[in-house]
This record gives C-alpha cells, sequence and structure tokens, in this order.
C-alpha cells in the first residue's frame, strides 16, 4: 500500500525529467514536469503532494485500494456460501407424480415453501439458501410438503414440483421488502428455470395448472410475470395460497387476472387466513386479492367447512377471517408466523376445495380449448 508518508520520499528521490524527457512514474502522472533538479523543485513537489492528499482525504488513490468498508464488505460477501444451482435435466431436482389414468386432466407446476432456517458450511460460511444437492434439505421440501400436497392434487393429474435454492426465513423475518427481493432473485430464477424445464417438456394441448404456498406463493406471482401470451393462453388457473397479490401487480402485468368465481379460467386464485384483521402481516398477507375458496365468492357471505368452520372474506383487507377453528396444530415460529395468522394452514384447511376447484377449472379450460 501506498501511504502518503512514502508517496512524499518517493517523490522526492525519484529523478525528475528534463525538458521535453520522459520519465517520472507516478508523480509524473500526478504532477506537470519540472525544469531541473533544484532544492526548490523537490520542495515544490512535496507540497504538491501533500496538497493533493488532502484534498484526497482518505479517498483511495488507485482503484485497486479499498477503504475499509469496502474491505468488510468484501469480506462478509466472501463470507457468504451460495449453493451449486440445479440442474433441471436431473431427475433428483424434481418430485412428480402422474395420476392422470384417461389423459384429461391437468399438468400442474407446483412450488414448494420455505424450509431452512440460516445454516453455516464446515468453513464457516452462512448461507441464505436450501442447498438442493443436499439429501437433508430436499426431504424436508418433499416430505413436509411436497408429497402431502401431491397427495391430494394429483390424482386425476400431472403433479410436478422442483426443487430450488429458496431463501431462508430469515429473510422474510426482516419484513423489509428490498431485502426479500435482494435474497429471493437467486430462488425466483431458480423457479424460472425449473418451469421453462418443465414447460418444454409437457403437451400443450393439456391445461396448465400453476401453484405455490408462502414462498412458492410469491414464485406463482413471479412465474406470472415471467410466461409469455402462448404459455399463458394455456393456464386454466394459478393458485397463490398463503401470499400476497397487488394492486401493483395487476396494473404492470395483464396475465394476473383475479379470480371472480369457481369456474372462470386463466386467473389467480389468491388467499390468506387470519384470526382477526389485526394479524395480517405485511410483507406476505397484505393483498389487494382474495377469494373465498370454500364458497369461490369474493364478498363478505360467510361459508363453512367442515362443519364447525366458518370462513368469512373480509372485502376491505382482502384476507379470509376464520372463527371455530384455533390452528393450534401450528406452533407460533419465532413470533414472527401463526401468532393469529394461521399461515401454516393455507395448503391443508382448504386442501378438499383445491383438489375440485383445479379439476372444475380444467374442465372448464378443455370446453374453450
Amino acid at each position: 500500500m501506498v501511504t502518503s508518508i512514502n508517496l512524499i520520499k518517493w517523490c522526492a528521490a525519484a529523478p525528475l525529467p528534463s525538458r521535453g524527457g520522459a520519465g517520472g512514474g507516478v508523480c509524473n502522472f500526478l504532477f506537470p514536469p519540472l525544469q531541473g533538479r533544484g532544492k526548490a523543485n523537490v520542495f515544490a513537489v512535496v507540497i504538491m503532494v501533500v496538497t493533493v492528499i488532502v484534498l484526497l482525504g482518505k479517498a483511495p488513490l488507485f482503484a485497486s485500494c479499498t477503504t475499509s468498508d469496502d474491505n468488510t464488505a468484501e469480506q462478509h460477501e466472501q463470507a457468504t456460501f451460495i449453493p451449486q444451482a440445479p440442474d433441471y435435466n436431473d431427475a433428483t431436482m424434481w418430485v412428480a407424480a402422474d395420476g392422470d389414468t384417461d389423459g384429461t386432466g391437468a399438468d400442474i407446476f407446483y412450488v414448494v415453501s420455505t424450509w431452512e432456517e440460516d445454516w453455516t458450511t464446515e468453513d464457516g460460511r452462512i448461507c441464505h439458501y436450501a442447498d438442493v444437492w443436499n439429501p437433508e434439505h430436499r426431504g424436508r421440501m418433499a416430505d413436509l410438503e411436497i408429497n402431502k400436497v401431491a397427495a391430494y392434487m394429483s390424482p386425476g393429474n400431472r403433479f410436478s414440483a422442483p426443487f430450488y435454492r429458496h431463501t431462508t426465513i430469515e429473510a422474510w423475518m426482516t419484513q423489509n421488502e428490498d431485502t426479500l427481493k435482494s435474497r429471493t432473485r437467486l430462488s425466483m430464477g431458480d423457479v424460472c428455470a425449473a418451469f421453462d424445464h418443465f414447460q418444454a417438456q409437457r403437451e400443450k394441448s393439456r391445461p396448465l395448472i400453476i401453484a405455490g404456498f408462502s414462498q412458492g406463493g410469491l414464485a406463482v406471482v413471479e412465474l406470472l410475470k415471467h410466461i409469455d401470451d402462448e404459455t399463458y393462453s394455456q393456464l386454466a388457473a394459478a393458485y397463490v395460497l398463503g401470499y400476497k397479490v397487488t394492486k401493483a401487480d395487476m396494473a404492470q402485468y395483464s396475465h394476473i387476472r383475479p379470480a371472480e368465481g369457481e369456474t372462470d379460467t386463466g386467473v389467480t386464485i389468491c388467499y390468506n387466513t387470519v384470526k382477526d384483521v389485526k394479524y395480517i402481516i405485511p410483507i406476505i398477507s397484505a393483498s389487494d386479492v382474495c377469494i373465498n375458496p370454500v364458497n369461490w365468492r369474493t364478498d363478505a357471505t360467510p361459508a363453512t367447512l367442515h362443519d364447525t368452520i366458518t370462513v368469512t372474506l373480509s372485502p376491505e383487507h382482502h384476507v379470509l377471517v376464520v372463527s371455530g377453528y384455533s390452528g393450534s396444530e401450528y406452533a407460533a415460529y419465532r413470533g414472527f408466523l401463526n401468532v393469529g395468522d394461521i399461515h401454516s394452514c393455507e395448503p391443508w384447511l382448504y386442501s378438499e376445495c383445491l383438489a375440485k376447484n383445479i379439476k372444475v377449472r380444467a374442465r372448464e379450460w378443455r370446453k374453450l380449448h
């Protein structure tokens, strides 16, 4: 590193160029050539060096130099581990189930939610993503969610769900939209790559269903932004379970069109469940869209589920408010989830309604195509 004192000594000792001569190195770059080599000229050089250093303050003199803040940022970046990207030509990266025995069902692309917390590699690097090449991470995604969703979505349909580098729960817990957007950029890139692979393989004459829960719901929204018009024409419905759809999303992307009833196609179904509207989590459930998956209404008409649960949509807040159901099977998580919201229930509480509706919308799509 060239310090200010060393630079002064260097320039004072360096041979100065003669009239019309070459040389001078760094000093010649910083200062115009001086005539002669007298003490006055050397003194002038020193004064000029000091002046430049004062003006520059703590700024680096060369592009290769960094400030302490830059070094800290660089060290932080070096201390962060990014897992290897998935290869969607590898069957290991998928959970698939073909339950369409007569060829009349839909092709379902499902995106799993969040199952990892921040973790640290053996060499001490922190990771903010699931590692799809880690069998334990894949196991949690598959066993705790994907396989259970496939159990009710795949009968009569072809079901596919990719493993992807979903961001860890800590990004969500910041409740900061910018942080979440930054962290999920990698995750959404994986999902789009997986979907493009899926779309290239499937029969385009079949209705398309896209569904996802929580972070997977965010992925559904991002996929609706990603797909082209031809792919959108194949969409029977998109299901955003436990995430929000905003006016900004709909204003900017014509492929995001909220469902108005039970049978419309090319639409987005969105809902979030709470015990009271005061439990809305802005980063997850502050939606501008909601439909009741029990009676498929967008007004406040209550619906009865499993004989004892009342599900009522709040048109003002665009969430489902439930009574007669505690959601106690879903433990509160770090004071963030399931603390009055019932976020963890979204794919499960309404599973029978969702399974039936997928068939209804797929059938309606076939009538139109």
